[in-house]
Order: C-alpha cells, then structure tokens, then sequence
C-alpha cells in the first residue's frame, strides 16, 4: 500500500470513527407527560448505561403533543392517545404505543383523616364543591381545598373521563378533557404542582399520580364498579388494564373498570415517536424505547406504576420496530 493509500485509509478510519463516537453522544430529546416522569427518568438513566443519553422534560401532556407536532422533539409523551387531528399533522408518521400504566389517586392532606373511603359519588361532589368540608365525609373538621392541575394535562384527561363514566351530572356539567373549566379549585402546574399544593395546605384533596403519594399525602380507597373500595396499588391498577382493549393506533382506555379488584382510575400512558425522518437517530430510539419496555418494567411496580404485560406489551414492542430512518 502507497503511502497516500494507507494515509487515505487511516483518514477514513478515523472519520468513521469519530461519526460513530457522534452517533453515540448524540442526545434524544422527548418531553411531556408529567404522570410518569419519575418512571421515564429512571428508565431512561438505565438506557444511559447503554451508550444512549436521552434528556426527558416534564412539561405535561398538552404541551408534550405540541412539540411532537411541531417537530422540536425526538419523541413525545402524553397520558392521552394522539388526536386523529393532530396526527394528521405529522407528515413524518406516527408511532404511538403505551410505555407503562399507573393509577390516579385522589390524594389528601388531613392528619386526623385516616383510611378514607369515597364512592364514585362524593368524588364528583368534591370536585364540583358540593362536598366541601371533612364533617361531610366524616373523617375530621374543617374546610376542603380541592386541587387540580392548571395546565394541559393528559392526567385531567383521565381523571376527568372517569369522573364523566361516574355521574352523567359531571359529564353535563364539566365533561373531560386535557384542560376543563373547574367548578372550584386551586391549581397546580403538573403533577408535581398539585403535589405540592395538596402538601402545603392541610385540609387539601386532588388528583396526582399515585407515585406522588408520599410524605404527609395519604390516598383513598375509590368504590369501584362491582362496588368495592380499592386503593391504587400495583394489583388494583393490574386488575383494571387487563380490561383494556388497544386499538389499530394502540390506544384504549377503561373510565370505570368492571372486577371486584380493580381501581376505578387507571390508565395507559403513551409514547409519540416518528416513523421516517430520524436520521442517525434511529436506532438509538429504538434502542431506548425497547429498554423502557424491557428491563424498566421490572423497575416499575416499585416507583407506583403498572407494568405492561403480555399482549399490550408484544404490541407495543412491535410498534417501535417501525421507527425509522
């Protein structure tokens, strides 16, 4: 080999090398839904240790399918499945699939308030004031500060569709969305807001995820269809997905979950990839994404999610193999 030969291979060598070395620092940004946060961090901190850095922003649901649609985003993530309209809007093709299932609690701050339990009917009233002080609930005295996000929220969406399939007054009245016009209530941005709000005013009941019960927040017991009270843990929250039947876009949901053991407020939450237009950053998504619905899962039970299983999960692996370049 001449000299400029071997100069010429060693140069190709090294620019194959530094692109490689680029393809792997090379970040995948998403951002979105705020309901399963906690679980993507961690997942995503695992895919790390696979060469793959991905850089995750809670910014809620709303605001999550906006950057999906506009394209400022790798992925997207919402608690709500993609809109026919909005998906008509991405020329690059959707991939959508579900990532993990958690339930909703409705979240309290009462010292004095122990092992509540509420029926499909007092939840309504909460959130539409009628019920607004602990002495109507019997568990305590005082004034009730109801708790709501302020913003876009695929977590309201799911909430609030329950709360439609609980009372035909809720659905009149106030019906579900991202975004409604709460009857009382103070508001907080994502569920980190809602939280901190519930935390800093005793006396205060809303609705987060439940991987957001903690310190001097308690959940209730909600009665269920079969009419049993349940507590949003792993088994209830189980219980309630195997009802959920996906359709061609992966999407599906349950407002109100038949079984003696399954919690009233469950939902899937979703992933929004794109199906052309990635580049180098295809596989790495791909990548990513089959170690969220991989090894995360196992990680899942533990930070108050619901992991996927069977069906639903085969599904949803094969939607990202449709991630493309």
């Amino acid at each position: 080999m001449t000299f400029a030969k071997k100069a010429l291979s060693i140069g190709m060598l090294s620019s194959l090398g530094l692109a490689g070395a680029a393809i792997a620092q090379t970040a995948i940004n998403g951002a979105g839904a705020t309901f399963p946060a906690a679980f993507y961090q961690r997942a995503f901190a695992g895919a790390a240790g696979q060469g793959i850095k991905v850089n995750y922003q809670s910014v809620g649901s709303g605001a999550g399918v906006r950057q999906y649609v506009a394209g400022t985003v790798d992925f997207g993530a919402t608690d709500e499945p993609i809109k026919a309209s909005e998906a008509a809007k991405v020329k690059r093709g959707v991939v959508q699939f579900p990532a993990v299932g958690g339930t909703i609690a409705v979240a309290f701050n009462k010292a004095d308030c122990n092992g509540l339990k509420l029926t499909q009917k007092q939840v309504v009233d909460i959130f539409l004031g009628k019920i607004n002080t602990w002495d109507q609930l019997k568990c305590g005295k005082g004034k009730i500060t109801v708790a709501h996000r302020s913003d876009g929220s695929g977590t309201t969406f799911a909430f609030t569709n329950s709360l439609s399939a609980f009372s035909s007054e809720w659905k009149s009245k106030v019906g579900e969305g991202k975004s409604v016009k709460w009857p009382v209530g103070v508001g907080g941005k994502g569920n980190e807001g809602v939280a901190g709000v519930i935390t800093n005013t005793p006396g205060a009941i809303g609705y987060i995820n439940q991987s957001y019960v903690r310190g001097n927040i308690k959940a209730a017991a909600l009665q269920n269809k079969a009419g049993k009270f349940v507590m949003p843990t792993l088994a209830g929250g189980a219980a309630a997905l195997n009802n959920i039947q996906l359709d061609s876009r992966l999407a599906g949901e349950d407002p109100n979950p038949a079984g003696d053991k399954s919690y009233p407020i469950s939902t899937l939450t979703w992933i929004l990839a794109y199906q052309e237009g990635n580049g180098l950053k295809a596989g790495p998504i791909r990548k990513a994404m089959l170690y969220l619905l991989g090894p995360a899962q196992n990680q899942a039970d533990e930070l108050g999610f619901v992991p996927l299983k069977g069906d639903i999960l085969k599904k949803a692996k094969a939607a990202v193999a449709k991630i493309g370049a």
